[in-house]
């Protein structure tokens, strides 16, 4: 009988949050060395970037699938004031109905609301880390619930910025 190989990990994350995040820090991701750092680094096989969809951010959306990531749009109001896709609900249920598919999850984010997701995966033993953009601006929910698990991507900028 043959084995199966290690399906490896999936990466979920929070497209603006990492966008925001990271540039609130006053520095910009190279998401092809990003995509490079997780595989290597959190064994990331699939790495899902869940973002709203507005038609002329087209060839950014080209850009990240040909630095190996998946997209997830969110569909988004482009008539209201501010344009805003919420993926918190989508990432959940991806997070959620793909478990069976991986080992363990990266979850990228900031966001305080993903506690309850980050319990569950770690209570079954499911979550490998949380990467957040940056200390400061991390949620102290996110920060509570996740401990020992919450990285922060200021910590490795000299593998994921853009040069």
């Amino acid at each position: 009988m043959a084995t199966q190989p290690p399906r490896g990990n999936h990466a979920f994350i929070d497209g603006q949050n990492l966008y925001l995040g990271v540039r609130a820090l006053g520095w910009e991701l190279d998401y092809r060395r990003l995509r490079r750092y997780l595989a290597d680094k959190y064994n990331v096989r699939t790495a899902l970037i869940f973002i709203g969809y507005i038609p002329r951010f087209r060839s950014l959306y080209r850009h990240l699938e040909a630095c190996g990531f998946e997209l997830i749009y969110k569909e988004i109001d482009l008539n209201a004031a501010v344009a805003k896709g919420n993926v918190d609900v989508d990432l959940t249920l991806h997070t959620l109905t793909l478990l069976d598919g991986y080992e363990r999850a990266v979850l990228i984010t900031s966001d305080g609301d993903f506690a309850p997701l980050v319990r569950y995966l770690m209570e079954n033993n499911r979550l490998e880390v949380v990467l957040s953009p940056s200390v400061r601006h991390c949620s102290w929910l996110l920060k509570k619930t996740a401990r020992e698990k919450v990285r922060y991507l200021q910590e490795v900028r000299s593998k994921v910025d853009l040069k």
